[in-house]
């Protein structure tokens, strides 16, 4: 007779037959990961073949196959109905004694505590799917009444209405799949965290980063979508060379977590103090990190990880892994791209899942018992999701919810369902009417939006595989970090441009003197902005680096290990005193186009310590976290002296160049810095310039405005205002010649190559180096320069 219970230690992968994916891989972990300091908590299963002697000393198959007879997972009080009708069935059978005496035996070996009951299905964490959410899990599960109820319950979440629905779309027999049911230690995370973790990045298939997320309690209310949960993103490579490898870090919102009940489980509220700090420290997610890379290591492939803390211990715990199925099925030299075609009024925002667009009428869902009411094509709004909803989740143009993160419910279905969805948009429900055509935007990085009426988009399918490899170096500019993972699939050779201001714009909003001079201020209202966008920070002005150091390294990692240029802030005065507390530090100019900008700030006393926060940024970015692909970029240097004066600041702040040139892999440390070349004097003093800098890179619109002596910012000449104008190609050619006979770099990264393709072949004819496009020209621009070179 084939046996009803085995140990986690006598199964692996080779066993889902028996054990079921979830277990089959605990198994694996168990056996192989152990040993390496990997924590899995150990436990038993209740086998596939237990499963099949209850339903058969029960004789529950035939009249499971009565009920589904006239099956139509089409109808949902149908599919209802059904379903309702078969769980019954196996809660009102019993389980066969002697099957009873073995679980039993197995729970007091284990030690007859708390413990974790999974339901394992033979048929889960396939390549191409992921079953997930399907069978049911208890927790905090304690005696063996309460254990051997707890397996029935598994027994019968095998045809809950989500996972009958689901076996239908997949075409598996409801007899294909069978089940087991695991039983294991409990982890006291209702006393410390838990979360989930990716192996890549879940929305663009990135697959250099592990993405953690987390909160305090038991998993499953980031799984049910009602926390935003912490995020983390550690980049593999720093990961494996023992670096600061963490290169993200975002504070969710965690009002509640679940805890253990007498019986069961409960929802608590989380402390003030606590909502305010990360749940996990960075020696725990690194070491986390660690573990789910040795995980996707063995099993080979991109993972999806579950992980809890023990409160009472202070260990870390693997509670779960099954391969990822969204990314690794994907054809990797097609990609879609979806573009706005159109504007609208933005109605809300919240976190992006997929890249995609798609328009529909609203219909705001506020109970399951409401969803037989929705239609094919409309777009699904609600608090959260659950896996109950599956079935018309399928047929939503989109989804909308008010609360939950990526890896919540409602984000994991769509994703493997294709469509777009925003999660944690706080106010949906309340925002949105019902019936009202909304255009639901996910395709410009981590933010998505929800837009009133229907706008049009486009689809463009690229076959990267089919376009041409120009000999001319083709790179790419990089606005908000969020583009960064999104684009890593360009085909380029590194970032022309990243730019500093946009990260300060985005992700801080403060002006750095604020911070400075953080205990100074007087004003109570600006102390308060300050306080809400800082929290966790006593010291203001580390906030302020923290967030230029994040997004310069989810740039350098996107596209490592290629150069990446970043430009130090390039704010105009008018911009900087838009930020918060900017007022008290900007003077007021006519033209701040041709004012206090570039270089001009960074030695000035008044912004010299500024200055300082981004060099640092980028000194930590570089030689903590190895990010040695990042090149600083000095912006509108009028002058050699300016350039001389800027680069002993930076010296002075510990960004000191030790060799010149182009860099090899004997001196891949080495710190290059490049200046914009922009001002007629740039390239009049070509050779000034190029005795203190490393290379050049032509900002385009800037040099344009200032050969033919026009504002930029004024609509009034724009018809003059083009580069394609002979005397800023004949500028333009003059410093190519220039730094190709002193053999410094020179590159372009304005506007001008992305909108003319005719200025791109200009460049390549005169022997630019490199070429810097918007991502959204990428792909154009390639299959030009493929022609004419």
């Amino acid at each position: 007779m084939k046996p009803f219970i085995l140990w986690f230690k006598e199964i692996g992968i080779e066993d889902v037959p028996r054990a079921g994916g979830k277990n089959a891989a605990l198994g694996e972990m168990y056996r192989h990961l152990n040993p390496l300091g990997v924590n899995v908590p150990n436990g038993f299963v209740v086998t596939a073949d237990a499963y099949r002697y209850f339903l058969e000393s029960a004789g529950l198959k035939n009249k499971i196959k009565e009920v589904l007879a006239d099956l139509n997972t089409k109808n949902i009080k149908n599919l209802q109905t059904r379903g309702a009708s078969v769980r019954q069935l196996i809660l009102s059978a019993e389980l066969p004694a002697d099957l009873k005496k073995e679980i039993s035996i197995a729970y007091k070996k284990l030690g007859g505590g708390d413990v974790a009951v999974r339901s394992s299905a033979t048929a889960e964490d396939l390549p191409n799917a992921s079953f997930a959410g399907q069978q049911e899990t208890y927790l905090n599960v304690s005696g063996i009444q309460d254990v051997l109820l707890a397996v029935k319950k598994c027994i019968a979440s095998l045809f809950t209405d989500r996972a009958i629905s689901y076996r239908a779309d997949k075409k598996f027999s409801n007899f294909d799949a069978a089940l087991s049911v695991g039983v294991q230690m409990m982890v006291r995370s209702d006393l410390a965290s838990s979360g989930v973790a990716f192996t890549l990045d879940t929305e663009t298939g990135f697959n250099k980063v592990i993405v953690i997320n987390s909160s305090y309690g038991l998993g499953e209310l980031i799984v049910q979508g009602e926390v935003t949960p912490d995020e983390f993103i550690v980049f593999k490579p720093a990961l494996e060379k023992g670096l600061n490898a963490i290169i993200g870090k975002k504070l969710g919102k965690k009002t509640e977590k679940m805890i253990y009940a007498e019986k069961g489980t409960k929802r608590s509220a989380v402390s003030k103090n606590d909502e305010k700090k990360f749940s996990l420290t960075d020696a725990e997610i690194l070491k986390l990190a660690s573990w789910c890379l040795k995980i996707e290591k063995h099993f080979k492939k991109g993972m999806d990880i579950e992980w809890a803390k023990d409160g009472k211990t202070g260990k870390l715990f693997i509670v779960q892994a099954r391969p990822e199925t969204v990314h690794s099925t994907e054809n990797k030299n097609i990609y879609e791209e979806y573009r706005l075609r159109g504007k609208g009024k933005i109605i809300l925002t919240g976190a992006s899942v997929g890249a995609k667009i798609a328009s529909g009428n609203v219909h705001i869902i506020k109970s399951p018992k409401e969803i037989n009411l929705f239609k094919k094509g409309e777009v699904l709004v609600t608090d959260m999701t659950d896996p109950d909803w599956e079935p018309i989740m399928k047929i939503a143009s989109a989804i909308v919810t008010d609360k939950g993160g990526r890896t919540s419910h409602a984000a994991i279905v769509s994703r493997e369902l294709g469509i777009p969805c925003i999660v944690g948009t706080e106010k949906a429900t309340r925002v949105l009417k019902n019936g009202k055509m909304v255009t639901a935007d996910c395709s410009a990085g981590e933010t998505g939006t929800v837009y009133e009426g229907k706008i049009a988009f486009s689809v463009i399918k690229h076959h990267l595989d089919k376009i041409p490899k120009p000999k001319t170096k083709i790179m790419v500019n990089i606005g908000s970090p969020d583009e960064a993972f999104k684009n890593h699939y360009l085909p380029v050779s590194g970032v022309g441009l990243g730019r500093l201001e946009f990260i300060i714009a985005s992700t801080i909003g403060i002006h750095p003197n604020a911070l400075i001079d953080y205990k100074k201020l007087k004003d109570k209202n600006l102390i308060n902005k300050i306080d809400k966008l800082t929290i966790g920070y006593k010291n203001k002005t580390e906030f302020y680096i923290d967030k230029i150091v994040e997004g310069v390294a989810k740039i350098a990692a996107g596209f490592w290990p290629n150069d990446v240029i970043i430009r130090f802030s390039d704010f105009k005065t008018n911009e900087y005193n838009k930020l918060i507390g900017g007022e008290l530090y900007e003077p007021i100019e006519e033209n701040p186009m041709l004012g206090w900008r570039g270089a001009s700030r960074y030695y000035d006393p008044k912004f010299k310590a500024a200055f300082g926060l981004e060099c640092a940024a980028i000194k930590k970015v570089r030689e903590k976290m190895g990010f040695y692909n990042v090149v600083p970029m000095i912006p509108f240097c009028r002058t050699p002296e300016e350039g001389r004066k800027v680069l002993k600041i930076m010296e002075e702040n510990g960004l000191k160049r030790k060799s010149f040139g182009v860099r090899t892999p004997q001196d891949d440390k080495n710190l290059k810095v490049f200046v914009m070349c922009e001002i007629p004097s740039n390239i009049l003093l070509a050779d000034e310039f190029l005795e203190i800098f490393d290379g050049m890179s032509i900002g385009s619109n800037d040099l344009t405005q200032l050969v033919l002596g026009l504002d930029r910012d004024s609509g009034i000449l724009t018809h003059i205002a083009n580069e394609n104008n002979e005397a800023v190609k004949k500028m333009i050619a003059e410093i190519i010649a220039k730094c190709r006979a002193k053999k410094k770099y020179i590159g372009i990264c304005g506007q001008a190559p992305s909108d003319y393709p005719e200025f791109a072949e200009f460049l390549v004819k005169e022997g630019i180096e490199s070429i810097s496009l918007n991502p959204d020209t990428v792909i154009k621009t390639i299959q030009v320069l493929g022609k004419c070179e």
